[in-house]
């Protein structure tokens, strides 16, 4: 599997008790809606490898995941920080309007007052505000995640529509 064909589950926190158990990190909105998983990929040394679910717990944003043929804590601890994927298809679907933040990477950024502004180059996950990375007259400008600013997201044409703050983009032209 390749990592272009999946999106980051999680990541592993630690071991869990002594019989190969991993406490994991779900990075995901819903963390119940993986509580039947089979299997997952975790990367290891930049390689995506299978492991099959023997059970799985979730509880607060983190799963305690045994996994088959992972039956003692030495083999556990080899997998401390490794991150875990899933093929894109098991994405939950999204409501109209709504998108994951890798779809819209290298779509185009149409204002309704500026028009064309650039191509959005990746999102930073912030603690307080998420923030789109758009390439604006060859500067890196951001964008806040927020309803008020992204107004739809054409998915067919490749273009998010947003209603900027005045000023917002001045402050990215001043040298």
């Amino acid at each position: 599997m390749e990592k272009d064909a999946c999106f980051e589950l999680g990541y592993v926190l630690k071991t869990h008790g002594l019989n190969g158990s991993v406490s994991v990190f779900l990075d995901v909105d819903f963390p119940e809606e993986y509580e039947n998983l089979e299997s997952v990929f975790i990367e290891v040394n930049k390689k995506l490898i299978p492991f099959f679910v023997e059970t799985i717990h979730i509880a607060k944003g983190k799963a305690n995941i045994k996994f088959e043929d992972i039956d003692q804590i030495e083999k556990a601890e080899q997998l401390k920080g490794c991150k875990l994927f899933l093929p894109l298809e098991l994405l939950p679907k999204l409501e109209e309007g709504q998108f994951y933040y890798h779809q819209v990477i290298n779509y185009q950024v149409w204002d309704e007052q500026k028009g064309l502004l650039g191509k959005i180059q990746s999102i930073y996950e912030m603690p307080n505000q998420d923030l789109i990375a758009m390439d604006f007259q060859g500067k890196e400008a951001l964008i806040p995640v927020s309803d008020e600013i992204i107004e739809k997201v054409d998915h067919e044409a490749k273009i998010m529509y947003v209603k900027l703050p005045e000023g917002l983009l001045d402050i990215y032209l001043e040298d």
